[in-house]
């Protein structure tokens, strides 16, 4: 019987996502010898297609990304292997391997289970494990687990596209810790490092049983904080000292951009199913959106004192949303497109509003009105 292998990184969340991002990171620096160690990746939903993928991921030689886009102008297309997975398990049926590994070896907990995964559930309460419950409900057991094999210091560091991703995780756990065990959640409080990190890559299609397409853009910026341990070296990790302008410019750059063509596309009739990049490539619509970040964007961002930065980062979207390989679909992007305009735009206008920035955003202002 072969002896498992040792991972200091345990992962939940399959995604595409995460292999062409986070698991993609890791494999490039373990090859130069600068990341914390290979990964067991966990299947905590029980879906039986993403079970599928499981064994795929951690097989020998592992498993391909194809890298497709522009970058500084110039179009690229490359595949590389991702090997930095050496072990998938699932909660459905690998629970006590999992305790096993948080218990020990474990040194850094990663985590993206999308928002399905953080919805709180009925059996978040109980005092056992059941494959029911939240993920924050089901790492709360892990934890304790840990707490009572001896409890080492360890670090939790969830990229679920959530505001304080590590702070509001940790609330979620100590919340269900003291109604398991005072003294645990006081542990959790002084032993558990939660660390809030923001990703970024547009990850178009995956491939079977396991990889993933994505474009050349990858940022994952991470928080620093007090004894911070960064799981791997690479050119698209960066430490900073806080989140609040990566966030804004995400938000309030690509994300509003992505919503402003959406808008515009509704208000035109919605007809077809035209893509990003066909908006890019027609004169008119590339124009307008230009013109919007030059006229109702920067202005808030340079009465914040980030002219630069926020140019530097609308040159760079205009180039993401022009990449010739990206199959984005405007009817995908206009899900949910109320609250992405009250995220996205609205909440950009009542940014600008309280610095007193004049109110010169027409056509901002003209998509805000769209919300019914």
């Amino acid at each position: 019987m072969s002896i498992p292998p040792t991972t200091p990184i345990l992962q939940f969340g399959t995604s595409r996502f995460l292999q062409a991002h986070v698991d993609l990171f890791l494999s490039d620096a373990l090859q130069r010898g600068e990341a914390v160690g290979p990964v067991t990746v966990v299947q905590s939903s029980g879906d039986d297609e993403r079970r599928k993928r499981l064994s795929a991921l951690a097989r020998p030689g592992g498993f391909p990304v194809i890298i497709q886009g522009l970058k500084a102008g110039k179009a690229v297309s490359f595949e590389t292997r991702v090997t930095s997975i050496v072990q998938a398990l699932g909660t459905e049926m690998d629970w006590t391997e999992i305790c096993r590994i948080v218990s020990g070896e474990a040194e850094i907990i990663l985590s993206n289970t999308g928002d399905s995964g953080w919805k709180r559930q009925p059996d978040d309460s109980e005092l056992l494990f059941r494959q029911s419950m939240s993920y924050p409900a089901k790492l709360t057991h892990l934890l304790l687990a840990r707490y009572r094999a001896g409890g080492e210091p360890i670090q939790v560091m969830p990229t679920e596209l959530v505001s304080r991703n590590g702070s509001q995780l940790k609330s979620r756990v100590v919340e269900l810790a003291e109604s398991l065990e005072p003294e645990f959640a006081d542990w959790v409080g002084t032993h558990v490092r939660f660390v809030n990190s923001l990703v970024d890559r547009i990850v178009s299609a995956e491939l079977e049983p396991a990889g993933a397409i994505a474009e050349p853009y990858a940022l994952w910026a991470i928080e620093d904080t007090m004894g911070l341990v960064v799981p791997c070296v690479h050119p698209c990790v960066q430490v900073v000292r806080s989140l609040e302008l990566i966030e804004k410019l995400k938000l309030h750059i690509l994300n509003l951009g992505h919503t402003y063509l959406v808008s515009r596309w509704i208000e035109a009739g919605g007809q077809g199913s035209p893509f990003v990049r066909d908006l890019m490539n027609d004169s008119v619509s590339r124009a307008d959106l230009a013109s919007v970040y030059e006229t109702e964007v920067l202005p808030t961002f340079s009465a914040w004192g980030y002219q630069n930065n926020a140019a530097d980062y609308v040159a760079v979207t205009m180039e993401r949303f022009s990449n010739p390989y990206l199959d984005h679909r405007l009817s995908d992007i206009a899900q949910n497109h109320d609250e992405k305009i009250r995220r996205r735009i609205k909440a950009f206008l009542d940014w600008s509003d309280e610095l007193d920035v004049p109110h010169t955003q027409r056509r901002l202002r003209a998509a805000a009105q769209m919300l019914s």
